[in-house]
């Protein structure tokens, strides 16, 4: 079965309901994994998607901040929910397809402002969440599984705009690239979209404080897509809708896709 994926951070998908519309009916991917839903699954705007050809969804929600959710055209079944670091917090969400395939979607904590873990709880937070994703990795190794979403973490240095000026900045600093390399090598993940695309500035992100962001170009890519290596051969076509980041009223994300041959 061929499938294409996508991962968004859509910053509300109340507010940003129609631009999610406008995705699925131009980009039209089987599977559309949302992060940041700032809502409670009962007020998702299912009809929304279900009238465009996405009539499943798997969610967890909270109001007004974090929330997942996975919208597909196929099949998807609940297949539950993890809290790490105990933070009571609406971040992962996993679907299972009719093949087969577990899609774990996750919304790791940004981490605040100070990339301190005795000055910023905030990013105490982020290292513990990445810790406990590691442990539970390492404890039940996944298999036949794909795991999306906003990381918010860049770890490689052409994953951002400049990487010293970024080395002391939350989202790139050595110690969340060494807590996110380890949760990687704890599930043997292989990054899909790197696999694909190898070389070369590569960014899913822009601030809302930069109004010239494509300009400027100052980026850095948070949102990932990864898979076991069982399939991750099958994974290709990976890119960055871009111009998204450009829509009216957008999320500060850009949606990125990558296509399985299973």
């Amino acid at each position: 079965m061929a499938f294409t994926l996508a991962t968004w951070n859509i910053n509300s998908v109340r507010l940003r309901a129609g631009l999610v519309q406008k995705l699925l009916t131009e980009e039209a991917p089987d599977v559309l994994c949302l992060q940041e839903c700032k809502s409670p699954v009962d007020k998702i705007p299912v009809q929304d998607f279900a009238d465009v050809g996405y009539p499943y969804m798997v969610a967890r929600g909270q109001k007004g901040y974090n929330g997942v959710a996975i919208l597909s055209k196929l099949p998807i079944e609940d297949a539950g929910d993890q809290d790490f670091a105990d933070l009571g917090h609406a971040r992962h969400i996993a679907g299972r397809l009719e093949n087969g395939v577990t899609i774990h979607n996750f919304y790791v904590p940004a981490g605040g402002d100070v990339p301190d873990r005795e000055k910023n709880e905030k990013f105490d937070q982020k290292l513990r969440y990445l810790t406990d994703m590691r442990d539970w990795f390492a404890k039940e190794t996944p298999v036949k599984s794909i795991l999306v979403g906003d990381l918010n973490i860049a770890p490689r240095e052409d994953d951002v705009w400049n990487h010293k000026q970024l080395l002391k900045v939350v989202s790139h600093t050595p110690i969340e690239v060494e807590h996110l390399a380890e949760t990687q090598a704890a599930g043997g993940w292989v990054d899909v979209t790197r696999k694909d695309i190898p070389e070369g500035n590569l960014y899913s992100w822009w601030s809302y404080r930069s109004p010239n962001w494509d300009d400027a170009d100052k980026g850095r890519r948070l949102d990932h897509i990864w898979a076991t290596p069982d399939i991750s051969e099958a994974a290709h076509s990976s890119r960055i809708l871009r111009d998204a980041r450009g829509w009216e009223k957008p999320s500060d994300h850009a949606p990125v896709f990558a296509s399985f041959d299973l």
